[in-house]
């Protein structure tokens, strides 16, 4: 190996590395990966902000902002509100959700997808009085399968497609993906419907949805003695009863910012001191009913009483309060906004709620002005669990919305418009006609994602220039030596599957689309098969909460445990890579 590809084989694994242990935000792991890059000479400096500009890298923002568009306009709600029924059987139910959500996830970013559906599958669900964790999983999976089926359905397609255009002379068109898709897609849909629910745990399904939304054991919340409480002058441990009729546990006191050591069940209580109890929204209300209560901090508020509001909102990766506390985002300070509670899948701590470092899948309980809080759940990125308010959704504007989408997709689909400019187009239309607003634009596109691959693709660059990746190719080709390329293109699939289940999926098709190029060139094969196998590839990511954003999305709400996944999971990447296999050689022929 030359001096240049072990130092790019050293940044990748370090990357990857890095990305795996997921303490740092992959966009910054990305970035610092390209400056080490750049200042050991790898990456020529003339190359070293070119991803930024990079088609694929511009593709992406603007499906993002065409999705928050397609939402804003109430097209895709009118669509969620018809198919949303809790009187459907399970697996009626999952059937048509994961329906929806496939075909939602072809034409539009999938985590906006599973945006969208989520609520309404956890409002069905405590309609038919059991468990979300049964239906929420399907969805994720099928919200991550549709993606597959179209060229701007997922970030691995538009990686792929611009790779091939600059390999070989021409990018693959919108709907080139959608054979080999859509026979995944329809068959995982089929898979997660009828036998992919059953195989998560059963205890995911045991909690009495009505009582108790989510399949957690409740948040942890915070709530401070009144002058006048019936609680003062008692000792903690004298509130079991009323708390046991609440449904809610005491886990502690709080007095002068402290933490009494253990539960504080002998301590006396006095005026403001603050109890930190475990229990479900309706629990913490009735408590606080009972003892004469206030929500902590409320005091602080210059927000009248009888405007606030609660609402449950769920945290995904990259949020801007992943890492933070809402004491250091000043939610109370500068916005109003009283973080009363956190939920994380049962789990208790000793942190004050305030001070509390939150955590992707958290599913978080901010109490303030109501008007508000559907803004702050954005500005926070974070996405609520319950309907939207129907103030924000400009119905009269859906058909509009969706017209100049459809038309921007037919005529990059004929040939007649370049896709990036197309799309463009429509995102100028969505700003000038207010289907976006112009203050919400760049809010709606997924930043880190963009600072991860244009910090990629100079190091993917560079690692095929120095022969990097063919080393990687001749190596599978090597491993594989004797084999039909049938097996080898398999054994590729199952590589990049497995590296997508612990990488980012945008990650994972960069490195892997050269790799692919040159395993069939040294097979002296045609290229399409192989770079088709590691778009489908990229974009199972099945096994694990880190794999897929949707995954994580879904952690919370649902009560799912790390080791929850695989069980559904790999039996779906085992169908895919069986029916994308034969479907790929038909269509593509070696």
């Amino acid at each position: 190996m030359s001096q240049d590809q072990i130092i790019l084989f050293c940044i990748f694994v370090l990357v990857f590395g890095f990305l795996i242990w997921g303490r740092w935000r992959y966009d910054l792991v990305a970035f610092i990966g390209l400056l080490v890059a750049l200042i050991t000479g790898v990456v020529p400096r003339e190359q070293a902000f070119s991803g930024f500009g990079h088609p694929a890298v511009i593709i992406i923002a603007l499906v993002l902002v065409i999705s928050r568009g397609l939402y804003a306009s109430g097209a895709i709600d009118l669509l969620m509100r018809l198919f949303a029924d809790g009187a459907r059987s399970l697996a009626g139910h999952i059937a048509v959700m994961a329906g929806l959500g496939a075909a939602l996830s072809a034409v539009m970013n999938n985590v906006a997808a599973l945006a969208l559906l989520m609520p309404a599958d956890i409002q069905a669900a405590a309609k038919a009085k059991r468990s979300p964790a049964l239906s929420l999983m399907p969805l994720s999976f099928a919200t991550i399968l549709g993606g597959m089926i179209t060229l701007i359905g997922t970030p691995p397609n538009i990686i792929i497609a611009a790779y091939r255009e600059q390999a070989l002379g021409e990018s693959y068109a919108m709907f080139d993906f959608a054979p080999v898709g859509l026979a995944c897609a329809g068959v995982g849909v089929v898979f997660v419907a009828l036998v992919g629910w059953r195989l998560i745990p059963s205890a995911r399904g045991e909690r009495d949805t009505t009582r108790e939304l989510f399949d957690i054991e409740g948040y942890i919340a915070e709530l401070t003695v009144a002058a006048g409480s019936p609680a003062i002058g008692q000792v903690v441990a004298d509130l079991d009863d009323i708390a046991d009729d609440a449904d809610s546990v005491i886990l502690g006191l709080v007095r002068q910012g402290k933490r009494l050591p253990g539960q504080a069940r002998r301590a006396e209580i006095h005026s403001g001191d603050i109890l930190v109890v475990e229990a479900s929204t309706d629990a913490i209300n009735e408590l606080v009913g009972k003892l004469k209560l206030e929500y902590s901090d409320r005091k602080k508020s210059k927000e009248p009483a009888g405007d606030m509001a609660l609402m449950e909102m769920v945290v995904p990766r990259d949020a801007r309060v992943e890492g933070r506390s809402a004491m250091s985002l000043y939610l109370l300070a500068r916005h109003g906004i009283t973080l009363l509670g956190v939920s994380r899948r049962g789990k208790r701590f000793r942190e004050r709620v305030r001070k509390l470092e939150i955590q992707a899948g958290d599913v978080l309980l901010p109490l303030g002005p109501s008007e508000r809080l559907q803004e702050i759940a954005g500005w926070l990125g974070c996405l609520p669990l319950a309907a939207r308010g129907l103030q924000l959704i400009q119905r009269d504007k859906a058909w509009l919305a969706g017209g100049i989408f459809a038309a921007a997709i037919l005529l990059a689909s004929f040939g007649l418009v370049y896709l990036p400019v197309a799309l463009a187009v429509t995102v100028v239309l969505y700003a000038l006609l207010n289907v976006v607003p112009l203050r919400e634009l760049y809010d709606a596109i997924e930043w880190p994602v963009i600072v991860l691959l244009a910090s990629l693709i100079p190091i993917g660059g560079a690692l095929e220039t120095s022969g990097g990746t063919d080393l990687i190719a001749q190596g599978i080709v090597q491993w594989t030596q004797g084999y039909s390329p049938v097996v080898v293109l398999s054994v590729l699939m199952i590589v990049t599957m497995t590296l997508s289940d612990v990488l980012n999926n945008t990650a994972t098709a960069v490195v892997a689309a050269p790799i692919a190029v040159n395993i069939s060139s040294a097979l002296g094969v045609s290229p399409d098969p192989f770079l088709m196998a590691v778009a489908v590839a990229a974009s199972c990511a099945f096994l694990t909460p880190i794999g897929h954003k949707n995954n994580t999305l879904i952690l919370g709400p649902g009560g799912y445990q790390f080791g929850d996944y695989w069980r559904m999971g790999l039996p779906l990447e085992i169908i895919v890579i069986a029916v994308g296999v034969p479907m790929i050689l038909l269509v593509w022929p070696l």
